[in-house]
């Protein structure tokens, strides 16, 4: 497995500067970490396109420039429009059909390339093309786990949202078709580790976050009430039923939670509050009220709110199947981090207590730090591994 920790990626693209001219197509369906991608290879001089049913005029809001942006949501408004307004009509039906219209979509429109970026699931017919059209290497994001190993762990939560078997088969044959699948986290990677064929298909690369929309919040925090934030769908693959007794066990102490309601009840108690999705423009006002945050998921691939926790200068405390191992192999990143096993209630209890007890005893991140966990050092990993990629194909 190809590693972020490893330098032999940088040093070989340094000594072998543009031997091929690199160009990219990315394709997403939604924004996900795939936007960003493109925006920041687009800066680092890269001939990117980004194909999804973004509007360009979001995409934009975002920083993508508008010559990397190919539409797609001319032709899906309506499915995209139906997802959105009624997510519980036929959703296996609408899954189907979104899946299967990205990827001809993107075959009708995609330009010349030789390295096609895609999401996992969403696509197998775009990528495979784009191999037979252009002999373009297919490098797959993979934000979860394993599809057999994240079904087993949904599968054992009976009120848990499931994995389809449709989407099931389109992972597994993403996996075949791809050259390399791009992971965000050890727990990501080991759990290909049963799937022999494919771990050496595997480059490991924890996400990013856009550290100027994530200020350090340098005000003191509200003394009140210790407050524990949590940032996401409130889901048992989430772990949130986990983190509610967790929380309940602590007295004094308040719980917010932003994001969707989904699979788990939400407690009715004074100690929770909630407050729908809000923009992620608004997400630092969240991070600047709170003084910890908390991600007990189960099954997590990375979870980017970690790092837009660390980038606004708070603590957080996570379970072992997020990215949060990764993020405390950053230079001096580690004291600002508590791991935990996931589905240990206890074990998330005394890391909570512990994190809220530091407080002001724990130095806050530094801008150097802040620095480690950009996007722009995100895309530079993952231009370094491409034209290791082309080198070694050449």
């Amino acid at each position: 497995m190809n590693s972020h920790l490893s330098s032999s990626s940088k040093d070989n693209a340094e000594t072998h500067p543009n031997k091929v001219r690199i160009k990219v197509g990315v394709a997403a369906s939604g924004r996900f970490h795939l936007l960003d991608l493109a925006r920041e290879l687009d800066a680092l001089g890269v001939d990117t396109c980004f194909y999804s049913y973004v509007s360009r005029r979001r995409a934009a809001s975002f920083g993508l420039p508008r010559r990397c942006h190919v539409a797609l949501l001319p032709y899906l408004f309506p499915l995209v429009a139906l997802e959105r307004l009624f997510p519980r009509l036929l959703p296996l039906a609408v899954e189907r059909l979104m899946c299967w219209l990205l990827d001809i979509l993107v075959i009708i429109r995609m330009r010349r390339c030789n390295i096609f970026i895609c999401m996992s699931g969403m696509y197998f017919l775009a990528p495979r093309f784009a191999k037979w059209r252009y002999g373009a290497l297919i490098h797959l994001h993979r934000s979860s786990r394993h599809i057999l190993s994240q079904k087993e762990i949904l599968e054992s939560l009976p009120n848990a949202q499931q994995v389809s078997n449709f989407m099931v088969r389109r992972e597994l044959k993403g996996y075949s078709i791809a050259d390399h699948i791009i992971v965000p986290s050890i727990h990501v990677a080991e759990s290909f580790a049963p799937w022999k064929e494919y771990v050496s298909k595997l480059f490991l690369s924890p996400l990013g976050v856009d550290i100027d929309q994530f200020p350090l919040h340098k005000a003191p925090r509200p003394s009140d009430q210790p407050t524990v934030l949590f940032v996401g769908q409130w889901s048992y693959r989430k772990g949130v039923d986990v983190l509610a007794g967790a929380v309940r066990a602590m007295a004094g102490v308040r719980l917010i939670h932003v994001g969707a309601l989904s699979d788990a009840p939400f407690p009715v108690d004074p100690q929770f509050v909630h407050y729908d999705h809000v923009s992620q423009k608004r997400l630092p006002e969240f991070y600047g009220a709170a003084h910890v945050l908390a991600l007990p998921s189960r099954e997590d691939g990375f979870g980017v709110v970690l790092a837009q926790a660390l980038s606004s200068g708070l603590s957080v405390v996570c379970t072992d199947r997020t990215g949060g191992p990764d993020l405390a192999k950053l230079p001096g990143i580690s004291r600002l981090i508590h791991v935990v096993q996931a589905d240990d209630p206890d074990a998330l209890r005394r890391a909570l207590a512990q994190a809220l007890d530091d407080g002001h005893a724990v130095a806050p991140i530094t801008e150097s730090e802040r620095q480690s966990l950009s996007w722009r050092c995100y895309a530079e990993r993952d231009l370094a591994f491409m034209s290791e990629c082309l080198h070694i194909r050449q």
